[in-house]
């Protein structure tokens, strides 16, 4: 069966990410789109260097073709926030992208956007998914990718250099130009690479490369940026005496960030330090999204200038809702994932990254500074994170005694509340905690953050404890 989840459709290669599959899903899509008028207007389709990812597209475009519906088809691998920002400025009604993201190398997906370059929202996914599954695959009908070419069905297109035009236009190229930054990049064997140089060349940094070649397994590491996948960054930082390192996810729409003395800053500190930044430098002003397992930190900030925090389930098209609804400045998740106003709904690693340096640059401080900075200004809380992998009985186990029974461990805090929006949250006096299930894969995460990295690990051991999982620190 076909099941779509926060991230969009994503299974193992072989298993559930299959040729058929593919089909169906496009199938789907294409008889949607011929039922609301727009198979004319056409759709955006791109993929990343994941193994069979541009195959896989081509058997997806043969269908929508097949189908009636034009492709406007992205002919070299690219950064999913390109397809996004593509369907956004041609006006299209839909985009494509195949990628599974930051998951492991056995996995391959499909993203889907909508009118705006935005994330589907569920009502799309779960109606795609629901048709899919009904599908008599005999009924399909396929064009050649070749022949569709000939007739016009599937046009192949380049939008990389006006998207990071789009991008270079958007922050202070010449404040990043004067300060001279030397920063080292790693694309985890993903997409940003020539975006990301072209950027960084443009201002004038110097740019030390890592990781760089195409690897469809990811240097055999999860290509996430995190503190256990960036130690090749920490030492090229550190042996090139560089003031930043830069880290992408497979389709660059996740960053990850090293500071100039080779320590990781995780996404809710970059997520912050954005944030503070466009309000106290830029002068900015707007509310702040962030999902319901990102930090509070950002409730401070938000409050100290008279703004408003929103909170959200988790899956940035939520964040991107909630962005509309609160016209929002930025929003983001603590996964290293986020967008700020006047770009594009979805997460852009690319800009995220520009957007950092230039901080960087118009602050004239150390990375490791300004973090200190944050924290003397704000107060300190540190966020713990773990995860496991389920069966399903065990799975079902824990659904029904946090979530349907509602069973909590006693917590030495006060409880100010609890929600049940997305897992099963716990409002703590001075930190929180939260259990829930993964979207993308057969796993459970238990994040919690407190004042003290020790206060948040306790946190998470006692929850974890309570749900019966083994718990290795």
């Amino acid at each position: 069966m076909i099941r779509f989840g926060t991230g969009g459709w994503r299974a193992v290669i072989g298993d559930g990410f299959t040729r058929e599959n593919i089909r169906l899903i496009a199938a789907a899509l294409a008889r949607r789109m011929k039922r609301e008028g727009n198979a004319e207007e056409g759709i955006c389709a791109g993929y990343d260097r994941r193994f069979l990812s541009r195959e896989a597209l081509i058997w997806f475009c043969e269908v929508m073709a097949g189908e009636g519906v034009k492709v406007r088809f992205v002919n070299i691998s690219c950064p999913t926030p390109q397809v996004m920002f593509t369907v956004k400025r041609l006006g299209l009604p839909y985009g494509a992208m195949v990628t599974a993201s930051h998951n492991p190398a056995i996995y391959n997906g499909i993203k889907l956007f909508t009118r705006g370059g935005r994330d589907a929202s569920e009502e799309y996914t779960e109606a795609i998914q629901e048709e899919a599954n009904r599908i008599d695959p005999a009924s399909i009908r396929s064009l050649d990718f070749e022949k569709a070419l000939e007739t016009g069905m599937i046009v192949k297109i380049d939008p990389r250099d006006v998207y990071l035009d789009s991008i270079m236009g958007q922050v202070d190229m010449d404040a990043i130009r004067k300060r001279r930054l030397r920063v080292v990049l790693d694309p985890m064997f993903g997409v940003s690479l020539t975006g990301l140089l072209t950027i960084l060349y443009t201002a004038r940094c110097d740019v030390d490369v890592i990781n760089d070649r195409h690897d469809a397994f990811f240097g055999r590491h999860l290509p996430a940026p995190n503190p256990e996948t960036l130690v090749d960054l920490q030492y090229a930082v550190k042996e090139h005496r560089a003031d930043v390192g830069i880290a992408t996810d497979g389709d660059a729409d996740r960053l990850g960030i090293i500071d100039e003395r080779g320590n990781y800053i995780n996404a809710n500190e970059i997520l912050s330090l954005l944030y503070y930044y466009l309000l106290e430098h830029k002068g900015w002003r707007g509310a702040v999204v962030r999902n319901i397992a990102t930090t509070h930190m950002l409730d401070r900030i938000a409050a100290a200038y008279g703004q408003e925090c929103v909170e959200v389930p988790v899956g940035f098209k939520h964040i991107s809702a909630g962005m509309d609804a609160h016209e929002a400045l930025i929003g983001g998740e603590s996964s290293g994932g986020l967008t700020v106003r006047g770009h594009i709904s979805g997460k852009d690693g690319l800009y995220a990254a520009s957007l950092l340096v230039e901080m960087l640059s118009v602050c004239g401080k150390p990375l490791s500074v300004l973090v200190r900075d944050l924290y003397e200004r704000f107060g300190e809380l540190h966020m713990a994170e773990y995860d496991w992998a389920l069966t399903e009985e065990a799975r079902a186990r824990i659904q029904k005694q946090i979530l349907e029974d509602r069973q909590l461990p006693t917590f030495r805090e006060k409880t100010e509340r609890v929600s049940y929006a997305d897992g099963c949250k716990v409002y703590l006096e001075g930190g929180w905690v939260i259990v829930r299930f993964s979207g993308t894969e057969p796993r459970v995460r238990i994040f919690a953050e407190a004042d003290t990295e020790g206060h948040a690990k306790e946190l998470v051991r006692l929850m974890a404890d309570f749900c019966g999982l083994a718990w290795e620190e």
